[in-house]
């Protein structure tokens, strides 16, 4: 993944993703032509002309802000959102930072390690000064400290009682993420071994104002339905969209934090919108293949109030 304006930041959606998706069908040897559907779409800027302009003037909306980090119903920033968790899950500036800088080292870990490297497909970005090949995810920042991270200052709530800040919520971040899915019938016809197999799945709605924590309860359903107890998941992938976020869900379903994130969350890896929920995913199966893991949950939260999980 990308940092903000960052290696990926002159491809389009489609650029990035086509890469991804033709890495894809080659590791599975698939014809193209045998896909069915594929699923993207971009729009980071946009104007609302259908009715045209009558009288007036209108303008260029940058949708990364209005349509990914503003509650659609209420209009705050999802940064106040997560200062409502924060707030109502008690959770202190200090934990936040600690959960910040544990996940930047554990992604320093996974990327020294090489982790990722299975999962990651490189992509070659065309330049002025020649064609650069990007085969690392930018945003995670070796060395990270709570020296340095509890310097930077709240980012939404400026009057001394905010917590939330730049380096305890996740980045914002260009990447694409892609699976293919099929019948258990259709891949033994092709000789396919696959990474896993869809168990459950839920979808939950709470308060918009306290989104950050609907995986809560998205886990709870799809982990139910899947017939299994919580303490039975090997291994967790929650979005870390912001630190106090991880912390309210860990806390609540009572996980053991050895087995959410291992590989670190979104707070240091990224949140490209729009592909972290596949991304976490991919995650989640190379870590359970890596550990020798069986059983997986993954989850995030969605603007709005929504929550998914998937076992």
């Amino acid at each position: 993944m990308g940092s903000f304006n960052g290696a990926l930041s002159t491809l389009h959606a489609h650029e990035l993703a086509s890469v991804v998706i033709k890495e894809l069908l080659e590791r599975t040897k698939i014809d193209p032509k045998e896909v069915s559907e594929v699923i993207l779409g971009q729009a980071p800027h946009v104007i609302h002309l259908r009715g045209g302009v009558r009288m007036g003037e209108t303008s260029l909306q940058d949708t990364i802000i209005v349509d990914g980090l503003t509650d659609a119903f209420h209009c705050y920033h999802m940064g106040i959102t997560a200062e409502n968790v924060a707030k109502q899950w008690e959770v202190t500036r200090k934990e936040q930072d600690q959960q910040a800088v544990m996940s930047q080292n554990k992604a320093e870990n996974a990327q020294k390690g090489g982790y990722f490297d299975k999962e990651i497909v490189r992509v070659v970005v065309p330049s002025r000064r020649g064609p650069t090949e990007v085969k690392v995810d930018e945003h995670p920042r070796h060395g990270c400290n709570l020296e340095t991270v509890a310097k930077i200052k709240p980012c939404f709530i400026t009057d001394g009682t905010g917590t939330v800040t730049a380096a305890n919520a996740s980045g914002i971040n260009d990447g694409a993420a892609a699976v293919i899915l099929m019948k258990k019938s259709e891949a033994v016809k092709r000789n396919l071994i696959p990474l896993a197999q869809i168990v459950s799945s839920a979808q939950v709605g709470i308060d918009p104002s306290v989104m950050g924590i609907a995986p809560i309860t998205a886990i709870k359903k799809a982990v139910e339905k899947a017939g299994w107890t919580l303490d039975q998941v090997d291994l967790y992938e929650i979005n870390e969209a912001f630190a106090a976020v991880g912390i309210a869900i860990t806390k609540e379903l009572k996980l053991k934090p050895e087995k959410v994130n291992i590989e670190g969350g979104a707070v240091a890896l990224g949140h490209p919108l729009g592909a972290s929920g596949c991304r976490i995913l991919v995650t989640l199966l190379h870590s359970l293949e890596r550990t020798g893991g069986k059983r997986g949950v993954a989850a995030l939260c969605i603007g709005g109030g929504m929550g998914i999980a998937i076992s």
